[in-house]
């Protein structure tokens, strides 16, 4: 009907939900005037009573509840047909935006990317870096398309699969009282300083992470972030590390580092990688998942 828009609509939706038409105004941004004439004319329009106004403010006749009931699905129509156009570039080209935490973006995903995009110019992705703990909420408010966090379990609020393991170790400086005793748990490198950020980025979180597989917090003087840094500090003496084996591997010989191996279970990491929805994700961010996890595919052909 011409008389009907989506502005109008979301205006008397307000209405209904927020039992006011003050209320729907402010909600809407618009003085309650306007929204009272906005909503007359469309009584007016489709000549039925849509509301009854009374001291405590308005409720929806049967018509009006069945008014609200298809603007509902209307509005929730377009919302998906924005996101939808959201997945594609300016261009027109389809966009993927995926999350990864650091460990994945250097450990699992240069590879496969550049074998997926290949001679590919209808896609393109956007590679977000985030941490872990952060991603699913990402994924699950879609700000992103796919995440991949590391976690004991699965994340709640989106759907996870299995996607790769790791193990962090422990990056000692050549020479160190540590450095010949190949394997150990943390536990036993309590007397030295641990360079912080370790793999849930904050040492509370981390304590929380690795539960009572020490009897006391490390000794924290430094904090960083980019694993190459943390290498070089670690062979400038000022403390050792935590780092994903594969990332420490590239640093070992070219600065002096050993690698000792971490006993304890937590440095075993399990990676997921996720997203909201089926029904939610675009051809391209499935065709992306499909890719990097094909067990993704497999398990949601058997659920369809």
């Amino acid at each position: 009907m011409k008389g009907l828009d989506i502005p109008l609509l979301e205006i008397f939706v307000a209405a209904v939900e927020e039992k006011s038409l003050s209320r729907a105004a402010e909600r809407e941004n618009l003085v309650t005037s306007a929204v009272s004439k906005r909503i007359t004319e469309l009584e007016r329009h489709l000549d039925r009573a849509l509301l009854l106004r009374h001291g405590r403010g308005v409720e929806p006749t049967p018509a009006g509840t069945l008014l609200y009931q298809r603007a509902k699905a209307i509005l929730k129509s377009v919302q998906l047909a924005e996101t939808a156009i959201h997945s594609f570039s300016n261009a027109g080209v389809a966009k993927i935006r995926l999350a990864a935490n650091p460990s994945t973006l250097l450990q699992f995903l240069p590879g496969p990317m550049g074998k997926f995009l290949h001679g590919r110019d209808d896609i393109t992705v956007d590679l977000i870096q985030d941490h872990s703990y952060d991603i699913p909420r990402t994924v699950a408010e879609g700000k992103v398309d796919l995440g991949i966090y590391h976690a004991e379990h699965p994340a709640t609020g989106v759907t996870s699969f299995p996607y790769a393991r790791d193990r962090v170790g422990l990056v000692v400086p050549l020479g160190h009282p540590l450095a010949d005793r190949g394997s150990l748990f943390l536990e036993d490198a309590l007397d030295y300083d641990l360079l912080g950020y370790f793999p849930l980025h904050s040492l509370d979180k981390f304590l929380a992470y690795i539960g009572q597989t020490v009897s006391r917090p490390p000794t924290v003087k430094l904090q960083v972030a980019n694993f190459e840094t943390r290498c070089r500090m670690i062979r400038e003496g000022l403390g050792i590390g935590i780092v994903a084996e594969n990332i420490a591997r590239n640093y070992l010989g070219s600065m002096g580092l050993v690698l000792l191996r971490l006993k304890d279970a937590w440095a075993d990491r399990q990676f997921h990688i996720c997203m909201h929805n089926a029904a939610a994700c675009s051809p391209a961010a499935l065709e992306l998942l499909h890719f990097l996890c094909p067990s993704a595919k497999t398990a949601l052909s058997a659920r369809s």
